[in-house]
Protein backbone atom coordinates (compact mmCIF):
# COMPACT_ATOMS: atom_id res chain seq x y z
CA UNK A 1 0.00 0.00 0.00
CA UNK A 2 1.65 3.21 -0.78
CA UNK A 3 1.17 6.08 1.12
CA UNK A 4 0.66 9.36 -0.02
CA UNK A 5 1.59 12.57 1.57
CA UNK A 6 -0.74 15.43 1.62
CA UNK A 7 0.36 18.88 -0.07
CA UNK A 8 -1.27 21.56 1.82
CA UNK A 9 -2.09 24.31 -0.96
CA UNK A 10 0.09 27.59 -0.71
CA UNK A 11 -2.95 29.82 0.94
CA UNK A 12 -3.29 26.96 4.12
CA UNK A 13 0.91 27.19 4.66
CA UNK A 14 0.97 30.81 4.61
CA UNK A 15 -1.96 31.21 6.78
CA UNK A 16 -1.11 28.70 9.51
CA UNK A 17 0.68 31.15 11.12
CA UNK A 18 0.02 32.36 14.50
CA UNK A 19 -0.81 35.95 14.26
CA UNK A 20 0.09 36.96 17.63
CA UNK A 21 3.88 35.66 17.02
CA UNK A 22 5.64 38.72 15.04
CA UNK A 23 9.42 38.29 14.27
CA UNK A 24 10.64 41.74 13.20
CA UNK A 25 13.79 42.26 10.90
CA UNK A 26 16.62 42.66 14.27
CA UNK A 27 19.29 43.67 11.88
CA UNK A 28 21.26 41.64 14.24
CA UNK A 29 23.11 38.83 12.45
CA UNK A 30 26.03 36.85 11.73
CA UNK A 31 27.93 34.36 9.43
CA UNK A 32 27.64 30.72 10.15
CA UNK A 33 31.16 29.16 10.82
CA UNK A 34 30.79 25.74 10.46
CA UNK A 35 30.31 24.25 7.18
CA UNK A 36 28.24 21.65 8.15
CA UNK A 37 26.41 20.24 11.73
CA UNK A 38 25.00 17.33 12.95
CA UNK A 39 21.03 17.98 13.36
CA UNK A 40 21.21 17.32 16.88
CA UNK A 41 24.60 19.88 17.77
CA UNK A 42 24.23 23.03 17.90
CA UNK A 43 25.37 25.32 14.94
CA UNK A 44 27.98 27.80 17.01
CA UNK A 45 28.24 31.15 15.19
CA UNK A 46 30.31 34.51 15.37
CA UNK A 47 31.47 36.24 17.69
CA UNK A 48 31.46 33.84 20.46
CA UNK A 49 29.63 35.72 23.17
CA UNK A 50 26.11 35.54 20.60
CA UNK A 51 26.15 31.63 20.45
CA UNK A 52 24.02 31.11 23.29
CA UNK A 53 21.36 33.69 21.61
CA UNK A 54 22.08 32.63 18.18
CA UNK A 55 21.89 29.29 18.79
CA UNK A 56 20.24 27.13 16.25
CA UNK A 57 19.52 23.59 16.96
CA UNK A 58 18.13 22.11 13.87
CA UNK A 59 16.57 18.42 14.31
CA UNK A 60 15.81 15.58 11.48
CA UNK A 61 16.97 12.21 12.60
CA UNK A 62 20.86 12.60 12.43
CA UNK A 63 20.40 14.60 8.90
CA UNK A 64 23.62 16.81 8.50
CA UNK A 65 22.41 20.06 6.96
CA UNK A 66 25.25 22.03 5.46
CA UNK A 67 25.35 25.67 6.55
CA UNK A 68 27.66 27.29 4.66
CA UNK A 69 27.11 30.53 3.22
CA UNK A 70 24.64 30.96 5.88
CA UNK A 71 24.32 34.11 8.10
CA UNK A 72 22.45 33.67 11.36
CA UNK A 73 19.94 36.58 12.80
CA UNK A 74 19.28 37.26 16.41
CA UNK A 75 15.79 35.06 16.54
CA UNK A 76 17.85 31.88 15.23
CA UNK A 77 16.74 31.90 11.69
CA UNK A 78 19.42 31.16 8.93
CA UNK A 79 19.49 32.86 5.64
CA UNK A 80 21.82 32.63 2.15
CA UNK A 81 21.28 34.99 -0.62
CA UNK A 82 20.81 32.96 -3.99
CA UNK A 83 20.05 35.63 -6.33
CA UNK A 84 20.92 39.64 -5.34
CA UNK A 85 17.57 41.18 -5.72
CA UNK A 86 16.89 44.43 -8.33
CA UNK A 87 18.98 47.26 -7.63
CA UNK A 88 15.93 49.71 -7.40
CA UNK A 89 13.75 46.56 -6.10
CA UNK A 90 11.62 47.12 -2.70
CA UNK A 91 12.59 45.66 0.60
CA UNK A 92 8.82 44.52 1.93
CA UNK A 93 7.74 45.40 5.95
CA UNK A 94 5.58 43.06 7.84
CA UNK A 95 2.70 45.06 7.17
CA UNK A 96 3.17 44.97 3.11
CA UNK A 97 1.36 42.40 0.49
CA UNK A 98 3.83 40.17 -0.76
CA UNK A 99 4.04 37.90 -3.95
CA UNK A 100 6.68 35.07 -4.06
CA UNK A 101 7.60 32.02 -5.44
CA UNK A 102 8.72 28.87 -2.96
CA UNK A 103 9.59 25.79 -2.26
CA UNK A 104 9.20 24.04 1.33
CA UNK A 105 11.12 20.85 1.78
CA UNK A 106 11.69 19.00 5.33
CA UNK A 107 15.61 18.61 5.95
CA UNK A 108 15.65 15.23 4.53
CA UNK A 109 15.26 16.86 0.90
CA UNK A 110 11.76 15.74 0.17
CA UNK A 111 9.22 18.99 -0.95
CA UNK A 112 6.04 19.55 1.15
CA UNK A 113 4.90 22.26 -0.59
CA UNK A 114 6.06 24.38 -4.09
CA UNK A 115 4.77 26.95 -5.92
CA UNK A 116 6.87 26.32 -8.61
CA UNK A 117 5.91 23.09 -9.29
CA UNK A 118 2.38 24.26 -9.28
CA UNK A 119 3.95 27.17 -11.82
CA UNK A 120 1.44 30.08 -9.99
CA UNK A 121 3.39 32.39 -7.06
CA UNK A 122 1.48 33.36 -4.58
CA UNK A 123 0.48 36.98 -2.96
CA UNK A 124 0.01 36.99 1.02
CA UNK A 125 0.32 39.36 3.61
CA UNK A 126 3.91 39.41 4.88
CA UNK A 127 2.67 39.02 8.59
CA UNK A 128 -0.26 36.40 8.18
CA UNK A 129 2.81 33.69 7.86
CA UNK A 130 5.28 32.02 10.23
CA UNK A 131 7.70 34.18 12.06
CA UNK A 132 10.66 32.56 10.21
CA UNK A 133 8.68 34.04 6.63
CA UNK A 134 8.17 37.32 8.22
CA UNK A 135 11.70 38.00 9.49
CA UNK A 136 12.94 36.22 6.06
CA UNK A 137 11.29 38.06 4.02
CA UNK A 138 12.20 41.48 5.28
CA UNK A 139 15.50 40.40 4.81
CA UNK A 140 14.76 40.66 0.71
CA UNK A 141 14.42 42.81 -2.15
CA UNK A 142 12.16 42.43 -5.11
CA UNK A 143 13.87 40.19 -7.60
CA UNK A 144 15.96 38.45 -4.95
CA UNK A 145 16.00 34.67 -3.81
CA UNK A 146 16.98 33.19 -0.69
CA UNK A 147 17.29 30.39 1.11
CA UNK A 148 15.95 29.70 4.65
CA UNK A 149 16.67 27.14 7.32
CA UNK A 150 13.99 27.66 9.41
CA UNK A 151 13.91 26.22 13.56
CA UNK A 152 10.76 25.29 14.56
CA UNK A 153 10.84 27.69 17.14
CA UNK A 154 10.21 30.09 13.89
CA UNK A 155 7.68 27.94 11.94
CA UNK A 156 5.18 25.68 12.96
CA UNK A 157 6.54 25.18 16.48
CA UNK A 158 5.25 21.75 18.93
CA UNK A 159 1.72 21.51 17.07
CA UNK A 160 3.35 21.23 13.32
CA UNK A 161 0.16 20.90 10.90
CA UNK A 162 -2.07 18.54 12.51
CA UNK A 163 -3.00 15.93 9.64
CA UNK A 164 -0.42 17.81 7.16
CA UNK A 165 3.26 17.12 6.36
CA UNK A 166 5.25 19.01 8.81
CA UNK A 167 5.93 17.38 12.44
CA UNK A 168 5.71 18.71 16.08
CA UNK A 169 9.03 21.05 16.23
CA UNK A 170 10.25 19.99 12.91
CA UNK A 171 12.52 22.38 11.19
CA UNK A 172 12.42 23.40 7.44
CA UNK A 173 14.06 24.70 4.28
CA UNK A 174 12.84 27.21 1.72
CA UNK A 175 13.65 28.52 -1.61
CA UNK A 176 11.70 31.77 -1.89
CA UNK A 177 12.27 34.22 -4.33
CA UNK A 178 10.55 37.49 -3.78
CA UNK A 179 8.52 38.43 -7.26
CA UNK A 180 6.78 41.83 -5.70
CA UNK A 181 6.21 44.04 -2.98
CA UNK A 182 2.72 45.42 -3.42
Amino acid sequence: MKKSVIMLGAAAVMAMAVSSCKAGNTGSETTAETASASVSETVETAPAAETATNAVNLKADGIKVDTAGYKTTASGLMYKEVKAGKADGKTPTAEQTVKVHYTGKHLNGEVFDSSVERGEPIDFPLNRVIPGWTEGVQLMKEGAKYQFLIPSSLGYGPNGTPGGPIAPNEDLYFEVELLEVQ
